[in-house]
């Protein structure tokens, strides 16, 4: 039995997909004397059928090798598509994070959503969600990775877009979706680009494919590019992450998943293209500059938010991040370790923010206050969910960190900077937002205010449990991903005291944190500086107004002077030729009258004008020549 679950693992995203289809008789409409609970009840089912079959799965390749499912799809002339499917304890481990974390957020969203008037449809639209993430986590196939990517982004685009009232959430659904289109349009390139230079449509092949790539410097690198801007898009990357921020209009249960394991996907797929960044040094520069610019920036701009979802996704985009920064050093198993600890904190945390918002009905941090009384399971989430976020002993982002720069490769110090930037500005984050919203006196939205009910507060308890047994997982995968050769001391004398320092970073935090000052919403700084760099931080350095004075602009002209072109070139040119067809046909028409002496008198007035255009052009020898040899 065990085996023969192992072998149908690929049809647990199905599961998912089969749920949102039981769900399909409440969305629309056609059931509606029961409620929409029922549908949600179909969905969860389903999904635990999935988390089971998974995990029975998961127990059986864990001491095995690889296996690979080849299921042939498209086969014409000389192309042939199939779809394949890797079995490894990789991919199942994907796969089990994707639907443990689906399963949470959809018992959690049965509290949050409960009230709700079309909770079948956001069901519905979690099923796909979910069907397309676990086909993502299995596939071994870049042609069905890219359609699930799509399925994907049209998802997002439904679920932020969930409350379409609302003009903010329009708006927001509109520019989550066309961001990551513009990154799967040079990724959809740069796939088409790979198998025209005979590389396989599948993964695993590619290692074998860069060992003996015919490709040139020039070729490589623009390949690279290509590959590296889906993934951008993807997990919100500079400069495409500002859709993160607003797809926050998405309901919590959404958010919980987008923080958690839907970013994480185009880093997933960003590993596995890892073969062909090894072809030039300027993708893996790519790689970590873009990496390096979204840590550092993305850090700094949360510690400026006032609303709480706001303030820790941009810490997700720090995250992700790193987690680029791994892949252009082809530190793998470094950027599998952070997506698994970022996704189980990041969870934690969202559950905890979306207790607070149903229990105040508000976002903003600077109302709030004085929560630690009243919430006690909240609060506890949240601040387990913040010490698996930083690197603290013994959880696992500690232990993350604790491969990353001690022992196992050669750290340079730039990194170790980067790294204790981000630790330190999101252990400040975290207690700031902690401070304001746990903390104080209680404000006039957060007085009556109580614990979640039960179908929020069983994920929010469970999420502890395995944020704190992280670490036992994490440990045991060191020793399952250790490297065969490496160092036992660090190339730079900053990476001898790396571990430490960050650990450091990690107080240094919590204590700035704890001991600045917070300003409320109403109390803004005098001095311009300060206030010129809270609005510079808060607005995200001001980004969408450069898109908007840059890429924006552009475009529009760009579009205003196409439009004139056809107006007056296109338009002109074919009314042009529509009147002259007209005209001649008009005139033409008088010629017709049956009288053969009209039509002699036609053909002398032709010759007529001939012999005067060759006589005026020179042309008279070649005439006559003409006729000479007609008569002859």
């Amino acid at each position: 039995m065990s085996d023969f679950l192992l072998q149908t693992c690929w049809f647990v995203p199905f599961y998912g997909l089969m749920g949102a289809l039981f769900t399909i008789p409440w969305s629309i409409g056609i059931v509606r004397r029961t409620g929409p609970r029922p549908a949600a009840y179909f969905n969860l089912f389903m999904t635990l059928v999935g988390f089971v079959h998974g995990s029975i799965a998961f127990t059986q390749i864990w001491n095995q090798a690889p296996q690979q499912l080849i299921f042939p799809w498209l086969k014409v002339a000389f192309l042939e598509l199939p779809l394949a499917i890797e079995i490894s304890p990789v991919n199942l481990g994907a796969l089990e994070l994707v639907t443990g974390i689906s399963l949470l957020a959809q018992i959690y969203a049965l509290g949050y959503m409960e009230k709700d008037w079309s909770l079948a449809r956001f069901y519905i639209l979690m099923g796909f969600f979910e069907a397309a993430l676990g086909g993502i986590a299995i596939s071994d196939s870049l042609v069905l990775s890219y359609m699930l990517l799509e399925i994907l982004t049209f998802s997002t685009y439904l679920l932020v877009g969930f409350w379409y009232a609302q003009p903010l959430v329009v708006s927001a659904a509109r520019d989550a979706f066309l961001t990551k289109r513009v990154g799967d349009i040079l990724l959809l390139m740069g796939i088409v680009t790979l198998s025209s230079h005979g590389a396989g449509f599948t993964f695993s092949e590619l290692e074998t494919w860069a060992a003996e790539s015919p490709l040139p410097p020039l070729g490589a690198t623009l390949l690279g590019l290509s590959l590296i801007a889906g993934p951008t898009g993807k997990c919100a990357q500079f400069p495409l992450n500002l859709w993160l921020d607003e797809a926050m209009e998405a309901p919590n249960p959404a958010s919980l998943m987008r923080n958690s394991v839907v970013v994480s996907v185009g880093a997933y797929v960003l590993i596995k293209l890892e073969p062909v960044f090894t072809l030039s040094p300027v993708s893996s520069d790519a790689l970590i500059i873009i990496g390096t610019v979204t840590a550092i920036g993305a850090s700094l701009v949360a510690v400026a938010q006032i609303d709480i979802k706001r303030a820790l996704s941009h810490s997700t985009s720090a995250f992700l991040g790193l987690v680029f920064i791994a892949v252009g050093l082809q530190q793998i198993d470094i950027a599998l370790l952070l997506l698994l600890t970022h996704a189980i904190a990041k969870t934690l945390l969202f559950t905890s923010v979306g207790s607070i918002i149903l229990a105040t009905n508000n976002q903003n941090i600077t109302e709030m206050g004085g929560l630690w009384s009243r919430m006690p399971a909240t609060s506890t989430a949240f601040i387990v969910g913040s010490a698996g976020l930083v690197a603290l002993l013994p959880l696992g982002t500690f232990w993350t960190m604790n491969r990353w720069v001690n022992g196992f490769w050669d750290v340079s110090s730039w990194l170790v900077l980067i790294l204790l930037a981000v630790n330190a500005l999101t252990a400040l984050n975290l207690t700031r937002v902690f401070r304001l919203v746990f903390l104080g006196e209680p404000q006039a939205k957060t007085r009556r205010a109580v614990e979640a009910p039960w179908p929020m507060a069983v994920p929010m308890v469970a999420l502890i449990v395995i944020t704190l047994l992280l670490p036992l997982v994490v440990h045991r995968w060191q020793f399952w991903l250790l490297p065969t050769e490496f160092t036992q001391e660090s190339g730079a004398l900053l990476g001898k005291f790396a571990l430490p320092l960050i650990v450091t970073s990690s107080f240094v935090g919590f204590i700035v944190g704890a001991t600045m000052k917070l300003r409320k919403l109403w109390a803004r700084p005098t001095q311009f500086y300060l206030r010129f760099l809270q609005d510079l931080l808060a607005y995200d350095f001001y980004i969408d107004k450069v898109y908007n004075f840059t890429v924006v602009w552009a475009v529009a002209t760009l579009s205003k002077l196409t439009s004139w072109f056809d107006r007056y070139g296109v338009d002109a040119v074919v009314n042009l030729a529509g009147l002259a067809t007209i005209f001649s046909g008009q005139s033409l028409k008088y010629n017709v009258s049956g009288q053969g002496q009209f039509y002699v008198l036609t053909i002398l007035l032709g010759l007529s004008l001939l012999l005067v255009w060759s006589v005026a052009t020179g042309h008279w020898s070649v005439v006559i020549d003409y006729w000479s040899n007609i008569i002859t």
